[in-house]
């Protein structure tokens, strides 16, 4: 949809379309995150053993970075569908296996009772959330870019990344809430609860994702018959070097936060002495700072171009990478959480018009596989984050500079994708392959 004006009802659909992206995309979030934060406060006790408390933690971590390389596996699958059936029937399918998923987990036996399949058992649901989760963020994207007014791509590619901080106000909230119990009842079935969730949001993610219409652009397509036989193929052989741009612009808000939040966590709870109440609370607090951030970056977006609003959210995240250890090293719990806070803040600015820097870098032929591939396969480096992270902190000596140039490198590689990404030479290419495809579905 290329007109920058809606009539009312077109403006009506379009805001169906990014409240069911926003819902649905927070609830597959809430699958995602909640196993994240739980894989620092739960899963290294229940699933993972080990004498050494630092060693249980990078087992329960590797769990954690498998659903990142089972990411780029979903992104080809449910890519494929959405370039060749249809944007609506993937992010359907996406949300019915991460749903599923999540909630068996909440059933599962622990190693005290299965031993060595319950961590394997745990495994395979990783693996099938990750499969999801990489269909689901390029699908509910291109939905609401495929239906917004050129002139506001920026703030409504912003309305589905809300679904991440939601996701994590609901789920780190959920856990905080158990955490409250006991802890006997807490690591008996306490944990469970949140997973459970899962069950009874898939049905409203249903209810919404079927409510919505097909993607106007690919409806042309398919009319046109210009539908492509191999998306990714041709994404590739076209815009591969777009691909790279992209993935690297992406990397700090949908990886870097992991260091900020399942990394501190574990940290903050193991190394210096916050209690898990502390931690988790923190993170809420954060959440709540995304938010705005979102909505702001997303505005600006719409004025300056989303590609510069990256490239400052990486430098800015780069500059206040050693200040957010320094106010979480000080043992204080409010400068900790205010450390939190700053840090999910700052990687957030390029997190919010990320949807729109992407759309636009990709003809609509194969706009789906390439967003969803060039996102998820730079999405593998965020699950090795909270390992790396552990690793570099075990090699320093229990010290947390090491942690904080590796949030530094992430976040000036976030800036020099987005520099590249927002470059003459590709603004260009964009323009003559949207007269192209103008012409064609003319």
């Amino acid at each position: 949809m290329a007109t920058s004006t809606l009539s009312p009802a077109q403006r009506k659909e379009v805001n169906k379309v990014a409240a069911s992206a926003f819902a649905g995309t927070a609830m597959e979030w809430y699958d995602y995150i909640l196993y994240g934060t739980a894989s620092a406060v739960v899963f290294t006790k229940l699933f993972f053993p080990a004498e050494d408390v630092a060693v249980a933690t990078l087992l329960s971590f590797a769990t954690f970075a498998a659903g990142f390389i089972a990411r780029p596996l979903g992104a080809l699958i449910f890519g494929h569908i959405g370039d060749r059936v249809g944007r609506r029937a993937a992010v359907v399918g996406s949300i019915v296996l991460m749903g599923l998923a999540t909630g068996v987990i909440g059933l599962l036996p622990t190693y005290a009772s299965a031993g060595v399949f319950a961590a394997l058992a745990l495994l395979l649901l990783r693996l099938c959330q990750g499969i999801s989760a990489g269909g689901e963020w390029g699908g509910a994207m291109v939905l609401v870019m495929e239906h917004a007014p050129e002139s506001r791509r920026g703030i409504y590619s912003a309305i589905p990344q809300l679904g991440s901080p939601v996701a994590t106000l609901l789920s780190t909230g959920a856990l905080t809430i158990v955490s409250t119990l006991p802890d006997e009842d807490f690591f008996s079935w306490g944990w469970r609860i949140p997973f459970l969730l899962a069950f009874p949001f898939l049905a409203v993610g249903l209810y919404l994702r079927f409510r919505v219409e097909e993607s106007p652009v690919f409806k042309a397509l398919q009319a046109q018959q210009e539908v492509v036989k191999v998306p990714i193929l041709s994404a590739i052989r076209h815009t591969g070097g777009r691909m790279v741009l992209g993935g690297m612009a992406a990397l700090l808000g949908g990886s870097g936060f992991f260091i900020v939040t399942t990394f501190i966590i574990s940290y903050g709870t193991q190394e210096l002495g916050y209690d898990r109440q502390t931690m988790l609370t923190a993170t809420l607090w954060g959440a709540l700072v995304q938010i705005a951030v979102i909505i702001v970056s997303g505005r600006i977006a719409d004025r300056v171009g989303a590609w510069k609003v990256c490239a400052a959210g990486g430098a800015i995240t780069a500059i206040l990478a050693f200040p957010v250890f320094m106010l979480v090293d000080s043992g204080s719990v409010l400068l900790a959480t205010v450390g939190i806070m700053v840090g999910m803040g700052a990687l957030t600015i390029p997190y919010g018009p990320i949807g729109s820097l992407l759309s636009g870098l990709f003809p609509a032929k194969y706009r789906y596989s390439a967003m969803a591939v060039s996102y998820n396969v730079f999405g593998i480096i965020g699950g090795f984050l909270p390992i790396m992270s552990q690793s570099l902190l075990i090699s320093t000596g229990m010290q947390s500079w090491g942690v904080a140039l590796l949030l530094m490198a992430v976040a000036l590689t976030t800036m020099i994708g987005a520099i590249g990404a927002g470059s003459a030479a590709v603004r260009r290419k964009r323009a003559a392959e949207d007269a192209e495809e103008a012409a064609l579905v003319s």
